[in-house]
């Protein structure tokens, strides 16, 4: 039997198009092993976001190639599709595969075998449609990730994704909603909805985001529904209160945030001020008050000065945010921050970035801390602590990790009664509850 083993950088979407493609195989009969061992075929799925997702994905093909001399390696995803030509050089790359055709991986590649020439498979993205792609099992058992939105055109001026991409397109709603009772009957308890640029869901078709988010979360046997990145233009009012009448939403947003400083958001080409966002934040407070919030920012956006930087970490302790996930600004080809002036210095950017994780560990325990106490629905993911304690960790609404007793793939209510760090413990209480 033929063996393939995948390798996945990036986006959580990048993972769901490996978990889809590494299943074509198997339908073709190929069997699953581990990265680390050996395979007849090697797909690794790109990202091309910064400069180190660049170096990690080819090092990757590279070593592949070095250590599997007689093996067939197909490299997809973002960069693929950016670098398709040089990639397809590469020593044992028989196939370039960007963000379309993933559905054809099995018999492109075969063919690329059959005839011994490697082929390049990536195309112009102009009209692209949305590739419905099928994946029947998911990290744990317990929650399912929901691709139902591809491509973005929002042209931030650090972002290289809309070129990569591709055009905005979305999965049909009658297809979301098929889609999410499938999960549903294959006992996934969470459904997490996610896209490149989820806020775009439904344009052209005359749908809204909410509409698929209802049909997710109305689909019979559907739990817990967890939301993707979503932009803060999309947290109106409406919006907030929408989502309160959903019992199974769970409470914890991630809004894109970049920088908290009106100027540096300009320069990025975001679509909002800082005090849309904290509206957009106070917004989803109104209606449920214990959400969490969680957001993205760049440290070292060119001409980043002291005084921006310092409004960034000001307006980050004003919105209370309960997670920060930081990194420094990465130049990309072909986008406009490339050409800017004043590009800020690493050792500048890795400081920022430094300040800016330990602002995010301070907030992520303030809010832990401040749900002790609680009841909390948990959806327990794995065993914890020493083997047969009985002990095991999940998540709740919130996305705060607990310890309690309990069995992975249960979902039970569980009072949080300590903290240490972002952990919370809790213990099992009879009460049942759907909401995050």
């Amino acid at each position: 039997m033929k063996t393939i083993a995948t390798y996945t950088l990036g986006c959580k979407v990048n993972q769901y198009d490996t978990e889809a493609m590494l299943e074509a195989f198997e339908r073709a009969g190929y069997a699953a092993v581990p990265f680390q061992e050996d395979a007849d075929v090697y797909l690794i799925n790109t990202c091309t976001v910064t400069g180190t997702g660049d170096q990690k994905s080819l090092k990757t093909v590279r070593r592949v190639a070095r250590e599997h001399p007689n093996s067939a390696i197909v490299v997809c995803g973002c960069l693929a599709q950016r670098e398709a030509e040089s990639i397809v050089r590469m020593d044992n790359v028989m196939l370039a595969v960007g963000v379309q055709r993933r559905a054809e991986v099995v018999p492109l590649l075969e063919k690329a075998i059959s005839e011994n020439t490697p082929i390049n498979a990536v195309g112009p993205l102009k009209g692209a449609s949305f590739e419905n792609l099928f994946v029947s099992r998911h990290e744990g058992k317990t929650r399912a990730t929901m691709k139902i939105q591809e491509g973005c055109d929002r042209y931030c001026a650090y972002c290289i994704i809309p070129s990569v991409r591709g055009p905005v397109r979305s999965m049909p709603l009658s297809d979301v909603r098929a889609e999410a009772e499938r999960l549903a009957r294959a006992d996934y308890r969470e459904i997490v909805v996610t896209g490149i640029h989820l806020a775009s869901y439904g344009r052209k078709t005359g749908d809204e985001l909410i509409d698929a988010i209802r049909a997710v979360h109305d689909a019979p046997g559907v739990a817990r529904v967890r939301l993707g990145s979503l932009e803060p233009v999309v947290a109106t009012e409406d919006f907030a209160r929408a989502l309160s009448e959903m019992p199974g939403i769970m409470r914890q947003f991630h809004l894109s945030l970049q920088s908290g400083s009106a100027t540096v958001l300009k320069r990025m080409r975001r679509r909002y001020t800082p005090a849309e966002y904290l509206r957009a934040v106070e917004n989803l407070r109104q209606y449920m008050p214990d959400c969490a919030v969680t957001t993205d920012v760049i440290a070292g956006f060119p001409g980043e000065t002291e005084a921006e930087f310092e409004e960034t970490l000001d307006f980050l302790r004003a919105c209370r945010l309960s997670r920060i996930h930081a990194f420094p600004y990465s130049r990309r080809k072909g986008t406009v921050a490339d050409g800017l002036p004043d590009q800020v210095s690493e050792a500048v950017k890795r400081e920022r970035t430094k300040k800016l994780i330990a602002l995010g560990n301070q907030l992520e325990r303030e809010y832990v801390s401040s749900m002790i106490g609680t009841v909390q629905s948990v959806l327990f993911e794995q065993s914890a602590g020493e083997p047969g304690c009985g002990m095991a960790e999940g998540y709740t609404g919130q996305y705060i990790r607990v310890r309690a007793k309990a069995a992975p793939g249960e979902l039970r209510a569980v009072r949080l009664v300590s903290a240490e760090g972002t952990l919370a413990l809790g213990e099992a209480v009879d009460i049942t509850q759907k909401e995050g």
